[in-house]
């Protein structure tokens, strides 16, 4: 099918679509540094800027697909929902929805917008839906479970007036087993920048790549390698991590600062995720009906849910898809990355001395001994180095 991708980042959706046999036939994305990796690797594309510019699809359109601005929706946003300023832009998808009525709608974003004000965000985007005579239906996936050692939860959201969104979502269910902390074991990730009132703590994944600060400072998660050593990924790891090959967003460096790559493969949507939903969209499964249970009008909205055309209901089905266990995220790196510095350990370390977090045992322990380490105090065994 003919796909139209707005807010298209630097082609997460594209890629994974693609590899299911779907064609991109127009791209929008307004970011300068975002629209020069999508020059550099989708030049026979066309691409257009800022959305609200954008009149009509492409008249063969059949996927519409948008992974719109997070930032007002976020749990580290400014949580002003729909109301937001960039956030508010999903109104530009029902206005080109009006006119061309695609055969299928693709939206991507964060999960908290299911609990945010009460579900708000997400109860206004499906009731509009429902006004324009759509099915609906969503789910939040992770990331891990699509081979990827990163725990990144998504919601996905699939509508259409012609088909049952419920037999794309819904299909396909292998719950997979979160790895046990194991330090000194297996590799861990967690964010240096937190440590008071977070951690995003991964066993032998890395958490959420985050699209950085609102001042385009990265923000990338620190990693406890088995050998006691702790490094933030080098940028090529964190562009495979979303699967996208290394050096994808290199052509951001031309016109911005090489630290914009952060924000641009944090802000990204997983291939394998969109290319799962590509296979499903071109091949619908079935739903089984059984895991349907009512649907709460009022309070946090379910991680799973559909709209049948008459009735809404909550779905019990949990993450994972396809439950492909991802490979050890020590032997996934391909890149030393860089130590983490003294200063930033010392703060890390600062900041969990007043916090009231439960860290795993061992953890602030395996801290301190880097920040010996890298302050040239002691040397970590060369043997596990090795």
């Amino acid at each position: 099918m003919k796909v139209a991708g707005l807010f298209a980042g630097i082609g997460g959706v594209e890629i994974g679509l693609a590899s299911a046999g779907h064609e991109t036939v127009l791209m929008s994305e307004i970011l300068p540094a975002a629209r020069a990796v999508l020059a550099d690797r989708f030049p026979d594309v066309p691409l257009e800027g800022d959305v609200r510019s954008i009149t009509d699809l492409p008249s063969e359109t059949e996927i519409l697909t948008a992974g719109f601005p997070c930032q007002d929706l976020s749990q580290a946003g400014l949580a002003k929902g729909l109301d937001g300023e960039r956030s508010s832009l999903v109104g530009e998808i029902f206005r080109l929805a009006r006119r061309r009525s695609p055969r299928w709608i693709v939206l991507e974003n964060v999960p908290f917008m299911l609990q945010l004000r009460g579900g708000d965000a997400m109860r206004r985007i499906v009731e509009e839906f429902e006004n324009l005579g759509y099915r609906w239906a969503w789910r939040v996936v992770d990331t891990y479970g699509f081979g990827l050692p990163q725990r990144r939860e998504r919601v996905l959201l699939v509508a259409s007036k012609t088909e049952d969104p419920g037999a794309v979502l819904f299909a396909d269910d292998a719950p997979l087993a979160r790895p046990a902390t194991a330090i000194g074991d297996i590799a861990h990730g967690f964010y240096w920048t937190e440590g008071r009132g977070g951690l995003g703590w991964a066993a032998n994944a890395v958490p959420t790549l985050k699209n950085g600060s609102a001042i385009g400072i990265p923000s990338p998660p620190a990693i406890l390698r088995p050998d006691g050593r702790i490094v933030k990924p080098d940028i090529r790891d964190a562009e495979r991590l979303q699967g996208f090959p290394a050096d994808w967003t290199s052509a951001a460096e031309t016109v911005g600062r090489a630290s914009s790559r952060w924000g641009l493969v944090g802000s990204a949507v997983s291939t394998p995720v969109a290319a799962w939903i590509g296979r499903r969209l071109a091949t619908p499964g079935t739903h089984d009906a059984s895991r349907d249970a009512p649907f709460s009008v009022e309070g946090r909205l379910p991680r799973a849910a559909r709209f049948d055309g008459k009735r809404r209901w909550s779905v019990n089905i949990g993450v994972d898809p396809l439950g492909i266990r991802p490979p050890h995220l020590a032997s996934f790196l391909e890149h030393d990355g860089a130590l983490l510095s003294p200063r930033a350990t010392a703060g890390f370390l600062g900041r969990t001395r007043v916090a009231k977090l439960r860290f795993a045992p061992g953890f602030i322990a395996a801290v301190e001994a880097h920040l010996a380490y890298v302050s040239g105090q002691v040397q970590i065994d060369e043997k596990r180095v090795a």
